[in-house]
């Protein structure tokens, strides 16, 4: 099960979650393949890069020999000769004294280079009084004494040599003393001018590709899973379209996909089917059974005119017209769970003091005092909910309680029995179709457990709500809220 706080932050529906774990997963795999391709680039840069380094470093001391063993007059007639060839490695010049470079920003290959290159050049020349090595940028490097700037020489001398169009390279630079007062400098592309470049995972030229690979997958999944989840969308519809009673307008759910959800569609569609079925007989056994009472009704109601007593002639004709519209509500019933009725103002004294006096009549005690409140709603409904709770606090206590009284928007009427209460724990099932608890099987074993579910249906269908709880001074306290007139 998952945490709180990660559903908090996951997607509601099932198209984003598998969404969301397509692409975590792409994402996952693209970086670890990333990270490996990476560091696998990483020493292979650093290889090739290290075999580069020793190779210019040979040369170097090559070079650097080949100087030291000239005459100092013939040293820069040979330096004049070798800019006029052009076509030479070194970019070569003679100094009274080293000049200070600038070096590119520090880069752990490039400084693993300048390390290779000095350990070659000691090796090869291991008299040699040491070295000055560095990178520069060309359009910083300074090539010989008083700032002379490698822009100001004349392009036959370096264009071959040092310059790459149109992106300049880092350039390495290598100074020693091959005599006092005379410093030969020395300036080179590497074999692999933008080593650095290549050696970057992250370049641009590198992540466009990974990014578009990316991109493709990722439409590719969102494609797959849209294609998963619109049948379960439909599937989802139809459903929600049989349980709100519109299933007459619901289209035959198609039967495309994979196989689990084509076995899943033909499922639904004979439960539908069946389900319509069943509503079908039922209504008409309602129908056949109103039809069966009215005749009965209409010869009450014919007999009751025939009472002397005014008043139980009243009380008679009253209840049977009740009846009598239960009777004409039963398929309304079936279909809608209520009985069909418009909603009026209802005097609760009026209803209240009937169902008290029926309670006496048959030999129960119940105290209450009129109030004078009126509410909306209908008269049938209400007065089966709060029958049904008179009834389970006279059942289950005893004797039972009523009072009404009003707070700002709401009527509160309240029933207390004086019976065992109910546990703690029934609480949350007390509501449940055919939870009965053990006291009330043994005062009324005839009861069906419906009581209290039809009395909270009704009551919310008024836009009110049913609260059950404990008395302090023990029983059942139940307090219907309904919106004030």
């Amino acid at each position: 099960m998952l945490h709180q706080p990660l559903q908090r932050w996951l997607p509601a529906s099932l198209l984003g979650r598998l969404t969301l774990v397509m692409v975590a997963g792409v994402l996952v795999t693209q970086l670890a393949a990333s990270a490996i391709w990476a560091s696998q680039l990483r020493a292979k840069s650093q290889v090739e890069a290290q075999s580069s380094a020793q190779y210019v470093a040979h040369s170097a001391a090559g070079a650097i020999r080949f100087f030291r063993s000239l005459p100092p007059a013939y040293r820069l007639l040979i330096i004049q000769q070798l800019r006029e060839m052009g076509g030479t490695r070194f970019f070569v010049n003679l100094n009274h004294a080293y000049v200070p470079i600038e070096q590119i920003a520090p880069h752990p290959l490039a400084q693993s280079v300048i390390a290779t290159v000095d350990a070659t050049l000691r090796s090869d020349l291991p008299h040699s009084p040491g070295f000055r090595l560095a990178f520069a940028r060309p359009d910083r490097l300074v090539v010989a004494e008083h700032d002379v700037r490698l822009d100001d020489l004349p392009n036959a001398w370096v264009q071959h040599v040092l310059l790459l169009k149109p992106d300049p390279a880092p350039i390495l630079v290598i100074q020693t003393e091959i005599e006092p007062g005379n410093w030969l400098y020395m300036a080179a592309l590497m074999p692999n001018p933008y080593f650095l470049d290549s050696s970057d995972p992250f370049a641009w030229d590198r992540l466009m590709p990974q990014i578009l690979s990316l991109a493709v997958v990722l439409l590719l999944c969102l494609l797959v899973v849209r294609s998963i989840t619109r049948p379960l969308a439909a599937l989802s519809d139809a459903a929600s379209a049989l349980g709100q009673g519109h299933d007459d307008e619901a289209r035959p759910l198609p039967e495309t996909g994979s196989r689990e959800f084509i076995n899943t569609a033909r499922a639904f569609s004979a439960m539908r089917e069946r389900i319509g079925r069943y509503i079908d007989d039922r209504e008409r056994l309602f129908i056949s059974i109103s039809h069966d009472l009215r005749t009965p009704i209409t010869r009450l109601k014919l007999r009751a005119e025939l009472l002397d007593d005014e008043a139980l002639r009243d009380e008679f004709e009253e209840d049977l017209d009740e009846l009598d519209m239960m009777v004409k509500g039963a398929l309304q019933c079936v279909k809608d769970s209520d009985i069909h009725e418009n909603p009026t103002e209802i005097k609760l004294d009026t209803m209240l003091g009937r169902m008290v006096r029926s309670a006496e009549l048959a030999g129960h005690a119940v105290a209450w005092q009129p109030s004078g409140v009126t509410v909306r709603g209908k008269p049938l409904a209400l007065k089966r909910a709060l029958g049904n709770l008179l009834d389970n606090a006279l059942f289950y206590g005893a004797r039972a309680e009523i009072s009404v009284r009003q707070e700002p928007g709401w009527v509160l009427i309240c029933l207390r029995d004086h019976g065992p209460g109910v546990p703690d724990e029934a609480f949350a099932s007390l509501f449940d179709p055919y939870v009965r608890l053990a006291h009330g099987r043994e005062q009324n074993d005839g009861g069906m457990g419906l009581g209290l579910g039809i009395a909270r249906g009704v009551i919310e269908a008024h836009g009110g709500r049913l609260v059950l709880s404990n008395h302090p001074e023990g029983g059942l306290n139940a307090v219907v809220h309904l919106p004030a007139v």
